[in-house]
């Protein structure tokens, strides 16, 4: 029977945060991802969501098969704009996004490109030739625990903002969110999600 690994629940300090802002250090990460433009929740986004899972569910069997299987972990989106304004200034259809799913370190390029060949002749998705194996090193971050709908993010950002400004640190990176609770199940007042920001 394949052991199966949880990394949600294993890598506490990836998947857990506090609600007010810490520094932590991040190592190398495996994710599927997938980059595109265009608002939270837009058709671009929903279709790129609609085409990451069928992925991981396919590396997931793949896993499966050789002994080592793994839940499917959180979605994640990297989140920036082109151009010299602040993002929340910038009109929401000029967001560029990467959206991923974290993978386990046992998962390779080659069984992702298996799983992308099976996965495309069984469902036919033009999409998927567009997901990536990536390894991404965010090193050291500020991290917090956001409460509430996605619209009263700012708020919580400015607690980061401030974090950083007293410690003498700024941006190294894209702003990063993980997205602890489903919108579909959630209330938008208990809705629970990551909001890191790599810093130097």
């Amino acid at each position: 029977m394949a052991t199966k690994i949880d990394l949600v629940k294993e890598d506490k300090t990836y998947f857990t945060a506090k609600t007010n802002p810490q520094i932590i250090e991040f190592p190398k990460v495996s994710y599927l991802a997938i980059e595109g433009k265009g608002e939270p929740a837009g058709k671009a986004f929903i279709e790129a969501v609609q085409a990451l899972y069928p992925l991981t569910y396919g590396v997931k069997g793949l896993c499966k098969k050789e002994g080592r299987d793994f839940g499917v972990a959180k979605l994640e989106g990297l989140w920036w704009v082109k151009s010299n304004r602040p993002a929340l200034e910038v009109p929401r259809k000029e967001w560029y996004w990467k959206l991923l799913i974290r993978l386990p370190d046992f998962v390779t390029s080659e069984i992702v490109d298996k799983a992308k060949q099976e996965v495309i002749k069984k469902k036919g998705i033009d999409l998927l030739k567009e997901i990536r194996f990536e390894q991404i090193s965010e090193g050291k971050c500020v991290q917090v625990l956001h409460v509430g709908p996605y619209s009263t993010e700012p708020e919580t950002i400015e607690k980061m903002k401030k974090m950083m400004k007293e410690n003498d640190l700024t941006e190294n990176g894209f702003h990063h969110e993980i997205y602890l609770s489903d919108p579909r199940k959630t209330p938008s007042q208990k809705m629970k999600t990551i909001l890191r920001q790599p810093v130097k």
